[in-house]
């Protein structure tokens, strides 16, 4: 019971609790959830590393001929017009940029301004479970949100209750869950927050204690146990 206790007293905070009959709280009055300030609400600035099977969007200002998308191949290269394959497997966005930048500006541009976004990352991944259309794991495309995930998922059935999406997040060994009302994002009162790989959403069903048994048991198995 003491080692239950400290293990989701660590995953908790002062994030907000959805109404229902049932507590939200462990025996010591803390939260079972996270507080939702510590999710991305601005798009992710990590180094993301290029991978095989990626699909990026490359823009050279003031010429839309040598814009496009490009599939990174199994061999992590992309072709390009006028500077051929190049080697993209590896490198940020940002120094793709760079590189693409320094070829053109050797021949044909003068001073280039190249952008690349990401517009599939096909080595990461979201799970979307529950009161969802269609179930599943799906890769990351570009700056994917909260909703747009649940959209991929085909969005919510006729039994789910959107004030009950969990998000459930590792950070280092430790495993937090977010509680999301979906409705306040839909109605301007929550930003939006951004998703990284390996996040697993699950949309509840309108049932507070099948809900709040669910979510504890996936922080932490014992949970289920407990009256």
């Amino acid at each position: 019971m003491l080692s239950l206790t400290l293990v989701i007293a660590a995953c908790s905070s002062t994030g907000p609790a959805p109404t229902g009959a049932a507590s939200t709280q462990t025996p010591d009055g803390k939260s079972i959830f996270s507080d939702v300030a510590e999710l991305d609400f601005n798009p992710p600035k990590e180094d993301y590393r290029i991978g095989a099977n990626d699909l990026i969007d490359i823009k050279v200002f003031q010429a839309p001929e040598l814009s496009q998308s490009s599939r990174v191949d199994p061999q992590g290269n992309i072709s390009l017009p006028l500077v051929g394959t190049i080697k993209a497997a590896g490198l940020t966005p940002s120094s793709l940029e760079q590189n693409i930048a320094k070829l053109l500006s050797a021949k044909y541009l003068q001073d280039p301004q190249v952008t690349v976004f990401m517009k599939e990352f096909t080595t990461q991944r979201v799970t979307v479970e529950g009161e969802v259309q269609k179930s599943g794991v799906f890769p990351i495309q570009g700056e994917m949100t909260l909703l747009q995930a649940v959209a991929l998922a085909g969005g919510m059935n006729q039994l789910a209750d959107p004030s009950k999406t969990v998000l459930f997040r590792k950070q280092g060994n430790a495993l937090k869950a977010y509680n999301i009302n979906l409705n306040f994002v839909r109605d301007g009162k929550m930003r939006d927050p951004y998703i990284r790989n390996d996040d697993r959403i699950i949309v509840h069903r309108s049932d507070t204690r099948f809900w709040l048994r669910e979510t504890g048991s996936l922080l932490n198995p014992l949970r289920a146990l407990i009256p």
